[in-house]
């Protein structure tokens, strides 16, 4: 009797994808602390993230910072607990909505945006030419992206939290005459280290794996130019999925190490 297990061709496909970014990932590991480094393009590349990154992380925290004030103020004024506003908003905002909603803005803007040009390298044999006049193209176009985005991306997250609560606090000014320092002093004292060490170390976490990802689909683009735009797409849905799971095992740790 025959008693082959068949695994379906999707999942075969899912785990040796996997097994490929993490040789990937090794590989840039490897490649990250062996001289030269590429210090100017390493600049270039933070520059090109962060400051092109900047308005819309800014619109976006500031939409999140309204909104979540907005919906939730119906409900504390009916249980007569508005003055807990901004403790709830700081919190919400510092330890989860800030982190995550920058990164999967991030991760449409960064990923897609590195995946299509690597990708068009590739396919235009730019990538090749690099190997073949010496240079070692693996250092100066993914070591350089992926350093990038993991500097960046928690700068940009300190930038969107701050202009969520501002705009958080313009709601409670306008509606609940609360000033704004009393408002940014209600939601410094709930907070503690707790709440900001955990999210500012997966904001790391996040701008390695929107790097990775990114720079991995970019690289090993095939099939042509249709490939440019496949390695783009592929690489803004990887990595929506990748921060999620990231985002999940960072709670359940903080859960254990800051709750004890």
């Amino acid at each position: 009797m025959d008693t082959t297990i068949t695994i379906p061709k999707g999942v075969r496909n899912f785990f040796i994808e996997v097994g490929e970014m993490s040789f990937f990932a090794g590989r840039f590991f490897k490649e990250a602390v062996k001289p030269p480094f590429e210090f100017k393009e390493l600049l270039r590349q933070c520059y090109q993230m962060g400051n092109r990154s900047l308005v819309l992380v800014l619109v976006t925290g500031f939409i999140i910072g309204l909104v979540l004030t907005l919906q939730s103020r119906p409900t504390l004024v009916e249980f007569g607990a508005e003055s807990w506003m901004p403790d709830m908003v700081g919190i919400s905002i510092v330890r989860e909505l800030g982190p995550v909603i920058t990164a999967l803005v991030c991760a449409g803007r960064i990923a897609s945006g590195i995946g299509a040009e690597l990708g068009s390298m590739r396919v235009t044999e730019q990538i090749d030419a690099m190997e073949v006049s010496g240079t070692n193209p693996f250092k100066y176009l993914v070591v350089t992206r992926i350093l990038a985005a993991t500097q960046m991306l928690p700068l940009l997250v300190i930038v969107g939290d701050a202009v969520a609560l501002y705009g958080s606090a313009m709601v409670e000014n306008f509606k609940g005459n609360v000033s704004f320092q009393l408002y940014f002093y209600r939601v410094f004292d709930a907070l503690s280290f707790g709440d900001l060490i955990p999210a500012t170390i997966k904001s790391f976490f996040f701008g390695f794996a929107i790097g990775l990802v990114g720079c991995f689909k970019g690289y090993n683009s095939k099939k042509g130019t249709a490939g440019v735009g496949l390695a783009a797409n592929s690489a803004v849905v990887f990595t929506s999925m990748l921060l999620f799971v990231i985002d999940f095992i960072a709670v359940f740790i903080s859960d254990i190490f800051f709750d004890l």
